[in-house]
């Protein structure tokens, strides 16, 4: 695709963490109004992508474009300008528990708008009714289920109009219905919407009936893309060691270590008094 094509354009981009690389010439690119699946393991740097899109991070060296702007380069206020385009759902929720639902979803308003009440008022309850929630709009967050309380955290991104919203392990801990629920929030919402969707997981079930395209991370680099049914039918092994659920692969059971035998019959003094 070209350039204008993609909301979000990576390239080349290189991170260290405390010193161990994180992402490693690693470039993948987000059309408008898709959804998008990054996957991979525990620890391979999905939220971290994440971050540097949003500008938490900066990445050590590359090139990382959104909306046409370089966001390691924008200074604080252009940051804060772009990230009114961004919404996110954080695993957690995160909503503010001292506030209700219709609140912590006005939050944002409130903040970025001055708008008068009863236009506030109409664009919350929309936005509550997209979730299914217009009912609960007075229930405190110690009040509501984990499946509810993402949709409330959805509605709350969603609730600025953002050009693209960030899904950050949203399916994490959810019963079955509660995932369904939001699979199909996230699917219908950006159809509706006309939305850019970048949704990291781990959840390969969900990722695969949701996304237009697929990108799975591992050891800092892109292992494969793809639509899912090309994923699916990936012939690399650690593809399939993950979308398999195998116990043992080229991700190893076994963390590195001396030969099991060898380290078992050495003696402290062997090794300096370690064990």
């Amino acid at each position: 695709m070209t350039e204008a094509e993609n909301l979000v354009v990576l390239t080349d981009i290189h991170l260290k963490r405390a010193g161990k690389p994180v992402l490693d010439s690693l470039s993948l690119s987000i059309p408008h109004n898709s959804v998008t699946a990054v996957i991979g393991p525990s620890g391979v740097g999905k939220t971290t992508l994440l971050e540097l899109i949003s500008g938490r991070l900066k990445p050590d060296r590359g090139y990382l474009l959104v909306d046409g702007l370089s966001v390691p380069d924008l200074g604080r206020r252009e940051l804060f300008e772009l990230r009114k385009k961004m919404g996110m759902l954080f695993q957690s929720g995160a909503l503010l528990n001292d506030l209700d639902v219709y609140e912590n979803i006005a939050f944002p308003l409130r903040e970025h708008t001055r708008l008068p009440e009863p236009v506030l008022r109409q664009m919350i309850l929309m936005k509550l009714e997209l979730v299914g929630l217009r009912g609960a709009r007075r229930l405190m967050p110690a009040e509501l289920s984990g499946g509810m309380t993402r949709r409330v955290a959805l509605a709350r991104a969603i609730v600025i109009d953002p050009v693209m919203v960030m899904y950050d392990e949203p399916f994490t801990g959810l019963d079955p219905i509660s995932k369904a629920i939001i699979v199909k929030l996230i699917r219908q919402l950006n159809s509706t919407l006309g939305m850019t969707s970048i949704v990291v997981t781990h959840d390969v079930h969900e990722a695969m009936q949701i996304a237009d395209f697929v990108y799975m991370l591992g050891h800092g680099k892109v292992l494969a893309r793809g639509t899912p049914e090309e994923i699916k039918n990936s012939q690399r092994d650690d593809v399939r060691q993950f979308l398999q659920g195998q116990a043992d692969g080229p991700v190893p059971f076994h963390y590195h270590a001396d030969e099991y035998l060898t380290d078992l019959m050495r003696t402290d003094s062997e090794k300096g008094g370690a064990v």
